[in-house]
Parts: C-alpha cells; sequence; structure tokens
C-alpha cells in the first residue's frame, strides 16, 4: 500500500465516500419516477427503460459506483493506492481529485492510448 498518513487515509474514505453517494443521487436523478416502482414492476421497467434516460451516463455511473466499492475494500485491507499497472503510488493529489483511479498518470494515460474508450453501455 502506498504510504499514507492517518490523516489522509481519513481524507481519502471521505472522498471515496462522498463521491459514491453523489454518483447514487446522479443514478436516481437519472431514473427519475424509478423510486415510485415496486419490485414486482422493476424487471418490467428495466426491459422497458424510456427513452428519455441516458443508459451510457447511467452505465458508466454504475461503474464507477463499483470501482469505489473496490477502493473502500481495498483501503479498509490497507491495500490502496498503488496503480493496477506499474504497482507504483498513485498519488494522495490524484486520489482525492479522482477517488475510483486504479492507476497513476503515466500508466492511466498509456492505458488511455491503448484502450481507446467506446460507448457500449451493459445495461
Amino acid at each position: 500500500m502506498a504510504n499514507f498518513t492517518e490523516n489522509q487515509l481519513m481524507q481519502l474514505k471521505v472522498a471515496l465516500q462522498k463521491r459514491y453517494l453523489e454518483l447514487q443521487d446522479e443514478v436516481r436523478n437519472e431514473l427519475g419516477h424509478a423510486n415510485d416502482i415496486g419490485n414486482t414492476d422493476l424487471t418490467e421497467y428495466l426491459n422497458n427503460i424510456p427513452d428519455d434516460i441516458d443508459t451510457a451516463l447511467v452505465d458508466r455511473q454504475i461503474n464507477e459506483m463499483r470501482e469505489l466499492e473496490m477502493s473502500l475494500k481495498y483501503l479498509s485491507e490497507l491495500e490502496f493506492g498503488d496503480c493496477i499497472d506499474c504497482g507504483n503510488e498513485i498519488g494522495f493529489d490524484r486520489l482525492i481529485a479522482y477517488p475510483s483511479a486504479q492507476r497513476c498518470i503515466q500508466c492511466q494515460s498509456q492505458y488511455e492510448k491503448t484502450f481507446p474508450h467506446e460507448s457500449n453501455p451493459s445495461l
């Protein structure tokens, strides 16, 4: 794990939780009236998602929420803050700015050049 102080670890945990809650609110807002749907109607709703819902956006938000959940797990297990590609420390400032970052800036840049992102919603 990267060498963070206790204060930095607390700040990172707060940043991860804050971003997770922000994303949760964004998904709820995007789905709008989905809160009024009962469990038995949820499958029906998901099979007939209204046209005004940006499924690609919701997909990205949900994927980021999953990354945040993994980051919180790694943080609790003290395995947080190392780049998944090179193993070097990601850096406190980068993690505060983008709490679900899994790569250092150099590896992220290389990743984006190697694997240009396509819009493939998985919902």
